[in-house]
């Protein structure tokens, strides 16, 4: 990596630059709007304390992933997390607790950590930890959820705490979206976004770019939809082969150039949604960001990992603070020893890597 790049300014700007995008896609929205200047506040402060941490030889990300339960009521096609076993049909056993997440973002506060997403499995099944999450008012947390556990309780809690932002996955129309996700998902997935709309409640769409869906789901009749239902933020997050016969859906370069000029496009033309692409360029950010360049993982159990498709850990927040995390060894060997480095062939560097990670972990054992 270069030795003149500085990712927390990077990071930083690139914040500064997203709070602004969605402040500027929630104008029309009283409550969003008095939320977002309370936040872009709060964030320009917390940009303070990881700069002032910085000089004193500490690098803060400013993200974090966590996944805060094990279980998960659909079983989509290729999904990631049931191949390594992140996701199961068991009952959990030696999960975080509700307070000791709460414990992680009062932590994760003090330190300057801007953005929490929350994952699973199906986060809407801890409900305990996200009133925990709607307590932390100066960290955002978008929610990434399948959609089919929204009830009158959790829009509700989504009215009064507008720093959690659910982020609905779907993968295009009706037949793309049920074809992975289940029969009738989709059509959930719309009657949730009507609701969330009725309230005045902000939400994203997540969608898992394969080779089958790309043009559709950059397409302007599928976001124009999308923005029609009050959709304000689209993350775009490309498929990650768990197989070699679901290899043909991983996008290749002719997908990611296809892509890279349609959000480019998409953010000039159409600034009534907010559109993030992970993994994202990472060419701009001299290298993949993960294992505490610019986030890292939490898996259910508390293992901090260098990200979801990276689930290695040789450190647990159970026993040990963020700050010791975000420098274990196995986190400070990826970005002190190259791995991280744009030079692979997929979307996601550790997962390409994977050889080399497992090799860091025998070694340190």
């Amino acid at each position: 990596m270069s030795e003149n790049f500085d990712i927390q300014k990077y990071m930083t700007k690139n914040i500064e630059a997203f709070v602004a995008d969605v402040a500027r896609a929630t104008l029309k929205n009283p409550k969003e709007s008095a939320y977002m200047l309370k936040f872009a506040k709060a964030s320009a402060q917390a940009g303070k304390r990881r700069a002032k941490l910085e000089e004193n030889g500490e690098h803060i990300p400013a993200f974090l992933i966590c996944s805060i339960t094990s279980q998960c009521n659909l079983h989509c096609a290729g999904c990631y997390s049931r191949c390594n076993h992140a996701t199961v049909d068991t009952e959990p056993v030696e999960q975080l607790s509700g307070d000791e997440w709460g414990k992680i973002f009062e932590e994760a506060d003090e330190l300057g950590i801007n953005f929490i997403l929350l994952a699973g499995g199906e986060p809407m099944l801890r409900r305990d930890i996200i009133e925990h999450a709607g307590e932390v008012q100066n960290i955002m947390f978008p929610i990434f959820t399948n959609g089919t556990f929204i009830n009158e309780r959790y829009l509700n809690l989504f009215d009064r705490c507008r720093n959690l932002v659910p982020i609905l996955s779907i993968e295009g129309d009706r037949d793309i979206t049920d074809s992975r996700r289940g029969p009738g998902i989709y059509d959930r997935l719309i009657n949730t976004m009507e609701q969330f709309k009725s309230r005045g409640i902000i939400f994203g769409a997540s969608i898992t770019v394969t080779t089958e869906n790309y043009r559709e789901v950059t397409s302007d009749e599928f976001l124009e939809k999308l923005s029609e239902r009050g959709c304000k933020a689209v993350i775009y997050v490309e498929f990650v082969p768990v197989t070699e016969e679901s290899r043909e859906l991983a996008p290749g370069n002719t997908e990611r150039e296809y892509m890279d000029r349609e959000l480019s496009r998409l953010r000039t033309e159409k600034q009534d949604m907010v559109y993030v692409a992970f993994p994202g360029d990472e060419k701009s950010s001299d290298g993949c960001i993960a294992a505490g360049r610019g986030f890292f993982h939490i898996n259910s159990h508390g293992g901090a990992e260098p990200c979801p498709f990276s689930p290695y850990s040789d450190v647990n927040v159970k026993n040990s603070s963020l700050r010791e995390a975000v420098n274990s060894p196995l986190f400070v060997a990826l970005r002190d020893g190259g791995v991280l480095l744009d030079d692979h062939e997929g979307g996601c560097v550790l997962y390409e890597k994977r050889g080399i990670v497992e090799q860091l972990m025998a070694g340190m054992r």
